[in-house]
């Protein structure tokens, strides 16, 4: 029994009539009977009782005709489905994500994401940049978001989104009662960074622009944990304004206030440059809504 018979039983069930079925099916009515008897020959009973009035259903054909049916139901299911899935609506992508980056604008991403996607299952994978880099390669992963940008060449980078930079310390420190904090006050401030290379970075940069050296205190794992510390100490830690979001008891955030000098921190994702996943396009092309409201943007190494 295939598919091509069930449909010759389908049409003559539905006709009642050898000769309309034919018709129907665009095909002479002798091939017809031959697969409407070679199939109740299979199936070991009558499908169908001749009268004068047409072909009548027996029992076994009633019983035969809805599974047919449903049958043919689950395919065109099944090929909507591989075709979605094809197109990268449906099915699963597998996320990427550490630290502060789980903040702000990659969570607006994924939830934007599934919005327009709703048959495409989002799985979250925690795990530093290295970590997330040796993921993809295994394609246990198909992109990560993360502020640590991976020079590895295989590897393309998109911006996400900058977010300006605040100012995190104890609620009792001295400066958490002003508006804002200029670079100027940084000075012999105990500062602590994350163990990512574009806090220190930024911090240096814009402390020699003011003219001093940054005074760093301790290394924190990650932004999170910097921010904790900041909280039950006298020190300071320069942080993205999607800290806020994460509600610290003890702890203050205060504009940064830098002139002229940019101060924000980015926020990167990474995939393979050679994944083709259709699913993984239809991510990127949410994070590009967010990057470029007003158009696409291209990847970079």
């Amino acid at each position: 029994m295939d598919l091509r018979q069930l449909s010759y039983f389908i049409a003559a069930a539905e006709e009642r009539n050898l000769g309309r079925a034919a018709e129907r099916l665009h095909m002479s009515q002798p091939p017809l009977t031959r697969q409407i008897q070679a199939l109740e020959e299979e199936v070991g009973a009558p499908l169908f009782e001749r009268t004068p009035r047409g072909m009548l259903l027996t029992q076994a054909g009633e019983a035969l005709l809805q599974d047919a049916r449903d049958i043919f139901g689950l395919v065109e299911q099944a090929t909507d489905r591989a075709r979605r899935a094809g197109g990268g609506t449906v099915g699963r992508i597998d996320v990427g994500l550490h630290g502060s980056a789980m903040f702000g604008v990659v969570p607006q991403v994924l939830t934007r994401f599934s919005e327009v996607h709703p048959e495409v299952q989002v799985s979250l994978f925690q795990g530093q940049t290295h970590q997330q880099v040796t993921a993809i390669r295994q394609r246990r992963i198909l992109i990560g978001f993360e502020r640590m940008v991976p020079l590895d060449d295989d590897m393309a980078v998109e911006l996400v989104a900058r977010e300006r930079m605040l100012v995190a310390m104890s609620s009792a420190h001295p400066f958490a009662q002003r508006d804002t904090v200029p670079v100027a006050l940084l000075r012999n401030q105990p500062i602590v960074t994350a163990s990512s290379r574009s806090a220190p970075a930024i911090t240096l940069r814009l402390c020699r622009s003011a003219g001093f050296e940054p005074r760093f205190a301790a290394q924190a794992g990650d932004l999170i944990m910097a921010t904790l510390m900041t909280g039950i100490s006298r020190q300071l830690a320069l942080v993205p304004e999607s800290m806020t979001h994460l509600r610290l008891p003890g702890v203050t955030y205060l504009p940064l206030d830098a002139g002229d000098e940019p101060a924000h921190m980015e926020v990167h994702c990474f995939y393979r440059k050679d994944e083709a996943s259709p699913v993984l396009q239809r991510m990127l092309d949410v994070v590009r809504e967010f990057a470029h409201p007003g158009g696409a943007s291209t990847s970079s190494a």
